[in-house]
């Protein structure tokens, strides 16, 4: 966790709030407590597909509001029968307005103790917007980003953060063949990270964006589209390029540890997708 974050941490008054508790169903039978006897323990077990605002630190804006999915488990000893599914939400709510990632550590804490696991996950899903200017004209447009956040708590505490970056790819080998034009496509680079320090989603996402063809907007005028289309056209990449340049971009940030980028080419002239990966532990974790 880096110095921000920790200074947000301590100064929030989340780790301040009341527990659950069963005090509304005392003397009532605990079904989920009762005894197993077929020895299986269970992995995960939870909630899936919550809607929930979240609170998402912003670059040039320090907060940004959005929506998640989030995905709640914990695992379950074998002789238990169940879990308590309440619980989730009731640990969730306690932190609505809250929820973020400087908070993650603490809710999962929150899920192994009052949920009595050994091991609690955490997933948010959510989309992030980034204001870009369009490269000739100037128009100004809000991008949209999907993200992603997965926090563990077992005996320690392990965080994933991840974004799926849109970019235009154009393929070298149509340009080399073709006497007008090159085929070219729509590209999804999900990338994952594991870091020491605090890393900006809008740093990472530009990282990627490095690495393709040509960028993609939301919004572009005509003398947009020329450049963009022309940078293409200059700046061929296969989908093996593309995992090849992000992985030697990210293999130049001290901060990360490990890392996997894939990239899924959605083919504009054949009925299937390109894909290629590449998962390696970072810069900062090479002795």
């Amino acid at each position: 966790m880096s110095d921000k974050a920790r200074e947000i941490d301590s100064a929030h008054p989340a780790s301040r709030v009341p527990r659950p508790s069963d005090s509304s169903a005392v003397g009532m039978p605990d079904l989920q407590k009762s005894r197993d006897d077929r020895k299986i323990a269970i992995d995960k077990v939870g909630v899936k597909d919550i809607s929930y605002p979240i609170v998402v630190l912003d670059k040039n804006k320090e907060q940004q509001q959005t929506v998640a999915r989030i995905n709640m488990y914990v695992d379950l000893p074998h002789h238990f029968k169940g879990t308590h599914m309440s619980r989730f939400i009731e640990i969730l709510n306690q932190y609505h307005g809250q929820v973020s990632v400087e908070r993650m550590n603490t809710m999962l804490r929150d899920m192994k103790e009052h949920l009595e696991a050994s091991r609690a996950h955490l997933e948010l899903e959510f989309p992030y917007f980034i204001e870009k200017q369009a490269p000739v004209s100037g128009a100004r447009s809000l991008m949209e980003y999907h993200c992603r956040m997965q926090g563990s708590l077992g005996k320690d505490y392990d965080f994933v953060l991840g974004v799926t970056v849109p970019m235009t790819s154009l393929c070298p080998c149509s340009k080399e063949i073709s006497a007008r034009g090159a085929h070219n496509q729509r590209s999804a680079v999900k990338v994952e990270i594991r870091y020491t320090d605090h890393i900006w989603l809008e740093d990472l996402i530009a990282w990627v964006e490095e690495c393709g063809s040509a960028p993609v907007f939301a919004l572009l005028k005509r003398e947009d589209e020329k450049a963009l289309t022309e940078q293409a056209y200059d700046n061929p990449m296969f989908v093996e390029d593309v995992v090849r340049a992000v992985t030697q971009r990210l293999l130049n940030v001290p901060e990360v540890t490990w890392f996997r980028v894939a990239c899924e080419n959605f083919e504009s002239i054949h009925n299937h997708s390109a894909y290629a990966m590449v998962e390696r532990p970072g810069w900062g974790d090479r002795g």
